[in-house]
């Protein structure tokens, strides 16, 4: 009788662990979540930024599979329909969603998958996955968030104004919606990253101790 090698997408490879966490980060605009998100990435070896697809044009500085994957809205629904996406939003008219099956994939691996979404996003994904582990970024202040929007040069006024009202909505439903674990004040990005990388290695040494057998 001969033996049949299990599938490849069970198969174990040497680097794989039982340490798979989905970390959720989330924040408001001009809060500095992306640059936070990029140093716990750089920070934790083993860690997996997870690409969305979208509708919006590529641009000249976008990068297939590292800045988005990019679908036309044929492709998008028709993935949504079939439940590809932990999560889908719409923004500014554009369509964004966080494919399942690469997210889900890596968590089987071991791997720290990190997912950067707003407030509604992660009340999709903690419905999927509930061991998630959210992390939102708050500025030390509502004036403080106000003049980072202004030093971005990015937008005029009224544009800024909409941005600043947006975040004030989304501080107020991260704080109500339940589903956050920590959050986290972003006074100086470094210590924040810091202070981030320490919460998430925490929270992954905690599941270890708590795992069955241990």
């Amino acid at each position: 009788m001969t033996n049949t090698p299990p599938p490849s997408s069970t198969h174990r490879l040497p680097t794989d662990t039982d340490d798979g966490l989905l970390l959720i980060i989330s924040g408001p605009s001009g809060v500095g979540k992306t640059t936070i998100t990029r140093g716990v990435e750089r920070s934790i070896a083993d860690s997996v930024f997870s690409v969305s697809c979208t509708t919006r044009a590529r641009t000249a500085v976008d990068v297939e599979g590292v800045d988005y994957h990019f679908v036309d809205d044929e492709q998008f629904e028709a993935m949504k329909a079939k439940g590809d996406f932990l999560e889908t939003a719409g923004v500014y008219g554009k369509k964004y969603g966080t494919p399942k099956g690469p997210v889900l994939e890596q968590l089987r691996r071991g791997r720290l998958v990190i997912l950067e979404i707003d407030v509604q996003g992660a009340i999709q994904v903690k419905k999927q996955v509930p061991d998630a582990f959210a992390v939102f970024i708050k500025p030390p202040s509502e004036e403080e968030l106000f003049r980072r929007l202004r030093e971005r040069k990015r937008e005029g006024g009224d544009q800024i104004e909409k941005r600043f009202n947006a975040a004030k909505h989304e501080m107020h439903l991260a704080e109500t919606c339940g589903v956050y674990d920590v959050f986290l004040v972003n006074d100086t990005i470094d210590h924040s990253i810091r202070l981030a990388v320490e919460v998430v290695q925490g929270e992954r040494r905690l599941r270890r101790e708590r795992r069955p057998g241990r």
